[in-house]
């Protein structure tokens, strides 16, 4: 009896959508008039797409009636409100801001190097030292001399106090002590350029220059390389169309794939200038290195706090389907009864960010609202299904 039906009906809408139709649609092929011919295309569409929905509910009648019902299976996920934190994935390099080639201030040999490669030194400490030629010799006789013209200027003062003496020799007797004192500091402004110092705090990466080596002032003279490791961070271009989403506080993730390792950080500073080559901005993230680890030009991925949402709406991605038009949509169940059958229904959504396998919906589904997930490729609008939940 269902198969008579099935076939009568099949019958009335092959009826519907031949005869004279399809000798209008062959008219107008022949006529070739390409306006009249999307317009049948339209109406053509209209009516399958009515007549598919009739098919199915007609479909259902007669599974009813003939007492032999056969519902699809499937099952449902409940649309829940949750935070949705997106990123924005980037790759940048690790960098130091005190990673620096230390050079000589004057020319002379390099009569001594206290420290190795790998040598862990602080702020100041002396790494090396240069034959200063003489110099501190000459030192130790300006300072000779600056204390015997200190002498005499403090005997010629109290002479000058109790109005012995002329004003012209108290102020000759200072003149000289003060030209002396300055000659002294001049010498030993000279004289510590013979040291090589530590500019800050750090790991001596690479000891170029050898002991007895012949250095000067300028390029090619370079002796030490120093590096800070414990001041690390990552500079990353944003492209400039997240401007607005990505400042100053944002998380940030980082992953470094040589290591194996990722730390959560924040950003410290973003840019004030759009490079017009590649239309972006700077950002700078500090990264943490307790281990010591990370170095220098070490390869990263950046993941940026560029979205959240914290009553977001999130379904699979491959529940989503596309109709004719270009419109998202997904399939709501009804209320199930007692026997857990329920009627589906095709809801037009819209979506925003995806994360995950994961899509926002914007609209078009609620909190609360039973969305098919297994089967939801084979269902149509207003069948009724069996829920397997």
């Amino acid at each position: 009896m269902k198969k008579i039906i099935s076939a009568i009906i099949f019958t009335i809408l092959l009826s519907s959508c031949g005869g004279s139709q399809q000798q209008s649609v062959e008219d107008l092929i022949t006529e070739g008039d390409l306006e009249a011919l999307r317009t049948k295309k339209s109406e053509l569409s209209e009516q399958l797409k009515t007549l598919e929905e009739e098919s199915t509910k007609l479909d259902s009648a007669i599974a009813i009636l003939g007492g032999d019902e056969k519902l699809p299976l499937v099952t449902t996920i409940t649309a829940e409100a949750q935070n949705f934190v997106h990123y924005l994935d980037l790759q940048g390099d690790v960098k130091t801001k005190q990673n620096v080639l230390i050079y000589p201030e004057m020319a002379g040999t390099l009569q001594r190097i206290y420290v190795t490669e790998g040598t862990q030194v602080t702020k100041g400490q002396l790494l090396a030292k240069i034959d200063d030629g003489g110099m501190n010799s000459q030192l130790e006789q300006l300072k000779t001399q600056a204390e015997l013209n200190k002498t005499t200027f403090e005997r010629q003062k109290r002479l000058w106090e109790q109005k012995i003496g002329s004003e012209i020799q108290y102020l000759q007797a200072k003149t000289t002590f003060e030209a002396s004192q300055n000659a002294v500091k001049q010498i030993e402004s000279q004289l510590a350029k013979a040291s090589i110092r530590a500019p800050f705090s750090g790991i001596i990466d690479d000891v170029i220059k050898d002991q007895g080596t012949v250095v000067s002032p300028g390029q090619g003279s370079e002796v030490f390389r120093i590096v800070n490791l414990s001041d690390m961070y990552i500079e990353v271009d944003v492209p400039e169309t997240y401007l607005g989403q990505i400042s100053k506080g944002k998380e940030a993730i980082v992953y470094f794939p040589v290591l194996g390792d990722s730390v959560i950080t924040k950003i410290r500073e973003t840019g004030n200038f759009i490079n017009p080559s590649n239309r972006s901005f700077r950002v700078e993230i500090p990264v943490p290195n307790k281990k010591g680890l990370i170095k220098p030009n070490l390869t990263a991925r950046v993941r940026l706090n560029d979205y959240t949402n914290t009553e977001a709406i999130l379904i699979p991605q491959s529940i989503i389907s596309e109709n004719a038009e270009g419109e998202q949509y997904a399939y709501v169940s009804s209320e199930p009864n007692a026997k857990n059958e329920a009627v589906v229904s095709r809801s037009i959504i819209t979506t925003g960010k995806t994360q995950y396998g994961k899509i926002e919906v914007l609209t078009g589904i609620s909190s609360g609202n039973q969305i098919i997930k297994e089967g939801a490729r084979t269902v149509k609008n207003g069948q009724k299904v069996k829920i397997l939940n």
